[in-house]
């Protein structure tokens, strides 16, 4: 690929890509959505806001990524909850988590083809 720049190399893109495996975000998120996740690069992280998607670290096991909806502030902290009530562990279990447990912001659904599009916050 000789005379193209290294953008192109996927591991320097500021995106992830996850896959919805429970229940929590319904009707939201469904179960083999597939999301494209905007990680945070120092400057460049953008503001987490009430409403927002983010991909978090799971309090209770840090090396698994969990999606919940920003629902609150305490301070600095963040109280964040699943759409689904009855079938999320959210922040009304573990309490609010650090803003340096935010592994990036859900911007985009690309999988399914007929559910495909940008996931904006929610008030």
């Amino acid at each position: 690929m000789a005379g193209y720049p290294a953008l192109l190399r996927v591991n320097h893109l500021p995106l992830r890509r996850l896959e919805v495996t429970g229940e929590s975000m319904v009707p939201t998120l469904l179960p083999g959505d597939r999301l494209l996740v905007l990680r945070g690069l120092g400057p460049l992280r953008p503001a987490i806001r009430v409403g927002d998607l983010v991909a978090l670290a799971d309090p209770r096991l840090p090396a698994r990524t969990m999606i919940k909806r920003v629902a609150g502030l305490e301070g600095k902290r963040l109280f964040v909850r699943g759409d689904n009530d009855g079938a999320s562990t959210d922040s009304r279990h573990f309490g609010p988590v650090e803003p340096a447990a935010v592994r990036g912001r859900v911007v985009y659904r690309y999988h399914p083809e007929d559910r495909r599009g940008r996931l904006r916050a929610r008030s």
